[in-house]
This record gives structure tokens, C-alpha cells and sequence, in this order.
């Protein structure tokens, strides 16, 4: 675990030469495509153990940001919090709704952009974002508005694939193919301890913790079908290029699974690091 104080560094300010309106249409689009939820409940583990890093209380107001189809929400909930869930796709938010309902859970959902919250200074005793918010193009405004929903002693919750972490390999494996817009920052250095430090230097602290998801499927080409036809990045990457390439994007990532699948009995059981941080206001 490290630990940074409010001494960190501020983000220095840079003038961005990405059109990040249309990028985030793009991407909204992408992550409209498919079917997220059935990649995304694989991932519930990830919203418990963060609720229970964060020492998450009943009655407390809770806002998920970049929710998808609302693991962090949902555990945010068990636990008995007022918890409002929020993401920019719509048909993920039903998705978590119907999750919510089916449980007898109470959330209220609503579409949001991460970079422009609907809400009021302060509102929050507590934001948290699973594989969310790191997506979000402008990282500096989407860091500053978790900051300002969330009150003064409140905290903010974040879990973030790292840069070397398998799905941090595989966003390097696409970026082969479909090349970030220039301007565009991965959203894996979110997963980077001292870049988190700079986005939230003015927090009183901040901590994270490294931890691990294990992705659990029949066998490597069962994820890649999954994968492929559902998670939006992998969906639209093979959308966006020559069908010509669409062989070797493909043998790149089942050589990825390859390299980083520690079953030995035709399984996929492979690891991805991630980066479990609790920041406080």
C-alpha cells in the first residue's frame, strides 16, 4: 500500500489537441454495443471488496460513477447505503436496474457524463467507480468532479485495471490495430499509483492497494468469444479495421490469453492486477 498526502503535486495544466466530444461518442457507442452486463456481473467481486475497503455505512450517500450495469452500486446497496448509480449508457443503467429490482434493492439511476456531474458541491459521503470512470477521455475534469460531488471527510473509491496488468496488455494489443486519437491518455494510467496522486493531489489522502481479478472461462477461446462479441472495446476494435487484419487481432490476444492463463486443463484462469484505491476529501 502507498500513501500520498496532500502535498502531492496538481496535475499541471497542458491544452489538449483531442476532440474529446467526439471521442466520447465514439465510445459511448462502444460501450452501447453488445451486451457489457454479461462481461461486467463476472466482475462483482470487485464492488464488494471495494465497498468493504471503503468501510462503506447504512445511510450513507453514495454516487457510482461510470456504473456500467452496477456492480459497485449493487454492493454499495447491500450494504444499506442511498446509493445513486450513474453511467452515459443508458441501456447499462437498465440493466443494473433490473439487478437492483430483482434483489428488492432501492437505487436511484441516472444518466450522467463523469466529466459533468449532475449534482451539487458536497452531495456525497462517498463516489466510487469500478473499471469506470478511467474510461473517461478527460481525466483531469472527471478526477475534479468526483472531487467536488464528494464532502469535505467523505471518500472516493476507485478499482483500475494497471498498465501491466492483463487488461492493460490488451488495450496495448488494440492500440496496434485501432491507434488512440492523439491528445487521448490511456485510461490504464489510472491504474498507476503515482499518476492517481497527481489526479487527486488535493485530497487530504490518498492509499492503494494492489490487488487481483482472476477472469474465469471455459478456455481462452470461450473469452474471445465472449469477449469479442460483448465488451465494447474488443467489439468495436475488430468493427474499425480491415477484415484482413481480423485474423492477427485475433491470434494477438489469444497469444495474450496464452501468456497470461495459468490453467493447465484446457481452462482460462487468468489474473489481472488492479490497483484498489480509497481517496479521502
Amino acid at each position: 500500500m502507498k500513501l500520498w498526502s496532500a502535498a502531492a503535486p496538481a496535475v499541471p495544466a497542458s491544452a489538449p489537441t483531442a476532440d474529446f466530444t467526439a471521442l466520447k461518442s465514439r465510445q459511448k457507442t462502444a460501450w452501447g454495443s453488445g451486451d457489457y452486463a454479461i462481461v461486467g456481473t463476472t466482475l462483482q467481486i470487485v464492488g464488494e471488496t471495494l465497498c468493504e475497503a471503503m468501510d462503506m455505512r447504512s445511510g450513507q450517500f453514495v454516487l457510482d460513477v461510470a456504473a456500467g450495469n452496477g456492480n459497485a452500486t449493487l454492493a454499495a446497496a447491500r450494504r444499506f447505503a442511498d446509493v445513486t448509480s450513474t453511467d452515459y449508457v443508458g441501456a447499462l443503467l437498465l440493466r443494473g436496474r433490473e439487478r437492483a429490482d430483482a434483489e428488492g434493492l432501492t437505487v436511484t439511476f441516472q444518466e450522467a457524463d463523469a466529466e459533468a456531474l449532475p449534482f451539487a458541491d458536497a452531495r456525497f459521503d462517498a463516489v466510487i467507480s469500478t473499471f469506470g470512470v478511467m474510461f473517461a477521455p478527460d481525466h483531469t475534469k472527471a478526477a475534479s468532479e468526483m472531487l467536488r460531488v464528494c464532502r469535505a471527510g467523505g471518500k472516493i473509491g476507485l478499482a483500475n485495471w494497471t498498465p501491466d496488468s492483463f487488461i492493460g496488455h490488451l488495450f496495448k494489443v488494440i492500440g496496434k490495430y485501432v491507434p488512440p486519437a492523439p491528445g487521448v491518455k490511456s485510461p490504464a494510467l489510472w491504474g498507476d499509483e503515482a499518476y492517481l496522486g497527481d489526479l487527486f493531489g488535493r485530497a487530504a489522502q490518498i492509499s492503494a492497494a494492489r490487488k487481483s481479478f482472476v477472469f474465469r472461462y471455459r478456455s481462452p477461446e470461450h473469452w474471445f468469444e465472449i469477449f469479442r462479441g460483448y465488451y465494447g472495446p474488443v467489439l468495436k476494435a475488430f468493427e474499425a479495421i480491415d477484415k484482413d487484419a481480423r485474423p492477427a487481432l485475433e491470434s494477438d490476444i489469444l497469444a495474450l490469453l496464452a501468456e497470461f492463463n495459468v490453467a493447465t486443463d484446457g481452462t482460462l484462469v487468468a489474473p489481472s492486477d488492479y490497483i484498489e484505491a480509497i481517496i479521502v476529501k
